[in-house]
C-alpha cells in the first residue's frame, strides 16, 4: 500500500491494542499536538455525526499507537455544537483561540460549515470537512474530503436520465446544501432537455416529521410515469420520510428515491425491508469487496464494541465515515511531510498527496483543496447495505464550481512558487 498516509501501519496494529486506547482520557502534556473534533453529538444531526466523532477518535488512537505525529501524541479536544449553527462558530473559535488546536475535523451540514468558515479564515485555522456538499466554495482554510457536485449529485442525475427517467421531484431540507445543489441540478436538467414542467422542487425544515402531504404530492406527480425522487433530506427527517413513502404504497419499482445524504449509518435506524431498491450516490460503500476495506470495517466494529459505543459490533461504515477517517491521516501525513504543524506549511504539504484509503486510492487535488474520488451508485439491500449498480471509470477530479452555473470561476490557491492566492471570480 501507499506509504503516504501510513495506512500500512493500520493493518499491523492489533485491534485489541487499538481498542484499549480508544476514547480513554489522554494524559495532557506539553508535547502533545491538540486537534479539534467538531461534530454534533446531540440534536437533529446526531444521527449522522456521532459516528464521525467515533471514527476520528479511532484514527487518532491508531496513529498514537504507532508513535503519534512528529514523535508527539495527538490530543483530541471534543466539543458538541449540538446541531446549533451559531454554536458551531462559537465552538470553532474556542478550539482555535483557547485550545490552540493544530487542525479541526468536523461539520456535516453546509450551514454548519458556512458558520465556522469565517472563524477559520480569520484566524488561519485548518478544517477537514468530510461530507459531500454543494460546491460553489473553495477556501484555503478547508480541505474537502467529501464529494463536490460533479462527484455525486450530477453523475447520479445523469444515471437516472440514462435509465430513462424524465420527471424529477427534488426534495430537500431547507438550507444551503439542498437549495444550491438543486439550483445546479435544475440547470443541468434543462441543459439536458428536461422541461420545467417535468421537475418539481420542495423543502422542509430540519427535524421535519410529517411527510404525509408531500408524499401524496409525489404520488400525484408520479402518475405521469418515469418519475424519480432526488432527495437532499438531511438528518433524522429521513426516517419519517422513507416510512411515509412506504406507508403510501410507493416502492422503488414505482418511484425510486436517489438520496445524497442517506448511507449505511442512517439505514441502521430504519426498517429497510420496504426500502429495497432505492438508490444513493456516494464515493464509498461498506460493501466494497477488498481486503483493505474488510480490515477497516472489522476494526471500526471492534473499536465500537470494545468501548461500549451504541451499536457495538453491529456498527457500520459509510462514505462520510471513511472520509472523516482518512482526513485525519491526510493531515498526519502532511504534518510529517512538512516537519511542522504550522498551518501554511501543512497546507502546502497536502497538495497532490496520493494515498490508499479503505475504499481505494484517492488524491488531494494539487490546487483546489478537494479530493479525487470514484463515484459509486448503489441500491439499498434488505440487510441495510448497498449493492453497487454503477461506478465511474477511475477517480473523478473535483470541480468546486459547477459547469452548469459557475464554469467561469477558478479555485487555484497556489502560484508556481508555492504561495497562495484567493479564489478568482469573474
Amino acid at each position: 500500500m501507499s506509504r503516504h498516509l501510513l495506512f500500512s501501519k493500520v493493518r499491523n496494529v492489533a485491534i485489541a491494542a487499538v481498542a484499549v486506547m480508544a476514547l480513554a482520557p489522554m494524559a495532557r502534556a506539553q508535547d502533545t499536538i491538540k486537534v479539534g473534533v467538531l461534530h454534533s453529538l446531540s440534536g437533529t444531526m446526531a444521527i449522522s455525526e456521532v459516528s464521525l466523532r467515533d471514527v476520528v477518535m479511532m484514527a487518532i488512537d491508531e496513529i498514537n499507537a504507532e508513535g503519534g505525529v512528529l514523535g508527539r501524541q495527538i490530543e483530541p479536544v471534543v466539543v458538541d455544537p449540538a446541531s446549533d449553527w451559531d454554536l458551531f462558530a462559537e465552538k470553532a473559535k474556542q478550539l482555535l483561540l483557547q485550545d490552540d488546536v493544530a487542525a479541526t475535523f468536523g461539520c456535516w451540514t453546509s450551514v454548519s460549515r458556512k458558520s465556522v468558515l469565517p472563524v477559520f479564515e480569520q484566524h488561519n485555522g485548518l478544517l477537514f470537512y468530510p461530507v459531500q456538499y454543494e460546491g460553489e466554495e473553495c477556501s484555503k482554510n478547508v480541505f474537502y474530503t467529501g464529494a463536490a457536485v460533479n462527484q455525486q449529485a450530477a453523475p447520479a442525475v445523469q444515471y437516472l436520465l440514462d435509465e430513462g427517467f424524465t420527471r424529477f421531484y427534488l426534495l430537500g431540507t431547507d438550507y444551503v446544501y439542498p437549495r444550491t445543489t438543486n439550483k445546479i441540478l435544475k440547470a443541468m436538467l434543462e441543459a439536458k432537455g428536461v422541461s420545467t414542467d417535468d421537475y418539481r422542487e420542495e423543502y422542509t425544515p430540519f427535524h421535519h416529521q410529517d411527510y404525509q402531504t408531500i408524499v401524496a404530492d409525489i404520488k400525484e406527480f408520479a402518475a405521469a410515469g418515469d418519475t424519480c425522487v432526488v432527495s437532499t433530506i438531511n438528518g433524522d427527517s429521513n426516517v419519517p420520510f422513507y416510512k411515509e413513502f412506504a406507508n403510501q404504497g410507493l416502492t422503488a419499482d414505482d418511484v425510486p428515491i436517489m438520496a445524497f445524504s442517506v448511507a449505511e449509518d442512517e439505514l441502521r435506524g430504519m426498517d429497510t425491508s420496504a426500502l429495497v431498491g432505492h438508490l444513493a450516490a456516494w464515493n464509498y460503500y461498506q460493501s466494497i469487496d477488498t481486503r483493505d476495506n474488510a480490515s477497516f470495517v472489522e476494526a471500526f466494529k471492534a473499536y465500537c464494541e470494545a468501548n461500549g459505543l451504541p451499536g457495538g459490533a453491529d456498527r457500520v461504515t459509510d462514505d462520510p465515515i471513511e472520509a472523516a477517517y482518512y482526513g485525519v491521516y491526510v493531515w498526519a501525513a502532511a504534518v510529517e511531510k512538512a516537519g511542522t504543524t504550522d498551518v501554511d506549511a501543512v497546507r502546502t504539504a497536502a497538495y497532490g498527496l496520493e494515498f490508499d484509503a479503505p475504499g481505494g486510492a484517492k488524491k488531494i487535488d494539487e490546487v483546489n483543496h478537494h479530493t479525487w474520488k470514484p463515484v459509486l451508485i448503489g441500491e439499498i439491500l434488505a440487510d441495510g447495505q448497498f449493492g453497487i449498480v454503477w461506478e465511474s471509470d477511475g477517480l473523478v477530479r473535483p470541480m468546486p464550481w459547477s459547469e452548469y452555473t459557475s464554469a467561469d470561476r477558478d479555485c487555484d490557491h497556489v502560484n508556481h512558487d508555492g504561495t497562495y492566492m484567493k479564489a478568482m471570480a469573474p
